[in-house]
């Protein structure tokens, strides 16, 4: 069969430009969202996050009429889940927003409809939705108790994207689809089908649950084994940039680049969710986990001893008189996306040294609430060189590539990213 109307719940950095994608083959979607200024902006075909070629394909699904947003799903041929999937205290998975859109979409559910579980999830959460939709419609069958005889299909198909390069991934990449039984697993094959070029390939619901949290695990792996040799060379005053550099020369070494630590909405989080299953297995995975939380307070506490070193050439400057200069709050290059940024909680912690912070994100017009403070400014890269007495760079966006050679030269530099080689 050919679906055509689709419900995408969640217009969020995923969300969003996979309503758009679907929309853009002609099939009508409405895409929702709580946020009603989300809602307008894409109304109007516009879009309220940055990420390249989402806006063309946006306003052109949105003035074609195959795309349009609301606060509540409608009836469809299937229904898409693309909300968010945090961690509460302790480090426990909140499936609060998961369980709310499902059964957001429960009273537009009909018999033949597909079912869809994108957020990533903790093994077993695709069982879950098809209970809280059994929940809510005792008058319809689910896979959980019917199995392949079920009236609604449902599947778990993670989304497996770059962001800077959603749209081209969404189309090109191959997609894991598992489904609660073979039919489920098929007809979401045939939905994906639609706009996916590269392969999709099926299996159980469990099994691709744990391949998405499996894929960024082991890039958390990588990058946790990366920052803590960026901990172990500085320790030991070496270059570790170079060290990594020379290393990489063998043929079957490709250590990844140290940071200030690891955000964003998957890797910060998704291994969180394999400890929480299984705690006395994920060994490894844990430690990882605890590397790359514990590097921004060790970049944090390079500022400090930049401070105190600054307190000791001239001890008539306070902390209020010192500037420390950020670079970058965002969770990785060139985008807006902050979500678990690890420059944006150390951005905020120098703030709480009692410093003038100067914070320069190109990628963002206004500083988000939680920078909201008097002895914090947005300034441009130009005014942050000029005036900074400390100069942090968190971020290898871009435009600071061009200054290269001024930031190498400033006598207070903590430069985590590798910008300065």
């Amino acid at each position: 069969m050919s679906y055509q109307a689709i419900v995408v719940m969640g217009l969020g950095y995923v969300g969003l430009p996979t309503a758009a994608v679907f929309a853009s083959r002609r099939v009508q979607v409405l895409g929702v969202d709580v946020n009603q200024k989300a809602v307008d902006i894409i109304n109007q075909g516009n879009i309220h996050i940055v990420e390249p070629s989402l806006d063309i394909v946006v306003r052109a699904a949105v003035t074609e009429g195959y795309l349009r947003a609301a606060t509540r799903p409608e009836p469809a041929d299937a229904f898409l889940i693309a909300v968010p999937t945090p961690f509460k205290d302790g480090k426990v998975p909140d499936m609060a927003y998961v369980e709310s859109a499902t059964r957001a979409i429960a009273p537009s559910l009909k018999a033949g409809n597909l079912v869809v579980l994108e957020s990533t999830s903790p093994v077993g959460t695709t069982e879950f939705v098809s209970q809280w939709l059994a929940e809510e419609r005792p008058d319809l069958t689910f896979p959980h108790t019917s199995g392949e005889d079920s009236d609604i299909r449902i599947a778990h198909c993670p989304e497996r994207v770059l962001p800077g390069q959603v749209i081209r991934e969404l189309v090109e990449n191959d997609r894991v689809i598992g489904g609660m039984t073979p039919r489920c697993s098929e007809a979401a094959r045939k939905l994906y089908k639609q706009v996916v070029q590269g392969d999709c390939i099926t299996t159980t619901a469990r099994t691709a649950e744990m391949a998405k949290l499996t894929e960024n695990s082991f890039r958390d792996v990588n990058i946790a084994f990366a920052n803590e040799l960026s901990l172990i060379c500085d320790h030991l005053d070496i270059n570790v940039w170079e060290m990594i550099e020379l290393a990489n020369r063998h043929p079957r070494v490709n250590i990844l680049t140290p940071g200030p630590g690891v955000g964003g909405h998957c890797i910060a989080v998704d291994p969180w969710f394999i400890v929480d299953s299984a705690p006395e297995q994920a060994r490894l995975i844990k430690l990882a986990r605890e590397v790359n939380d514990f590097k921004p307070d060790w970049v944090l506490n390079k500022v400090r001893q930049a401070v105190d070193k600054l307190h000791a050439e001239v001890p008539s400057k306070t902390r209020r008189d010192i500037r420390v200069a950020c670079f970058g709050v965002a969770f990785k290059p060139n985008i807006d996306d902050l979500r678990e940024s690890p420059a944006l909680k150390i951005t905020r912690n120098i703030a709480e040294l009692g410093c003038q912070v100067l914070v320069v994100e190109p990628n963002a017009k206004e500083l988000p609430e939680s920078l909201i403070a008097d002895n914090i400014r947005q300034v441009s890269t130009e005014e942050a060189l000029q005036n900074a007495d400390v100069v942090c760079v968190l971020v290898r966006h871009s435009p600071f590539n061009e200054h290269r050679e001024r930031f190498a030269s400033a006598r207070h530099l903590i430069d985590t990213v590798g910008l300065t080689g």
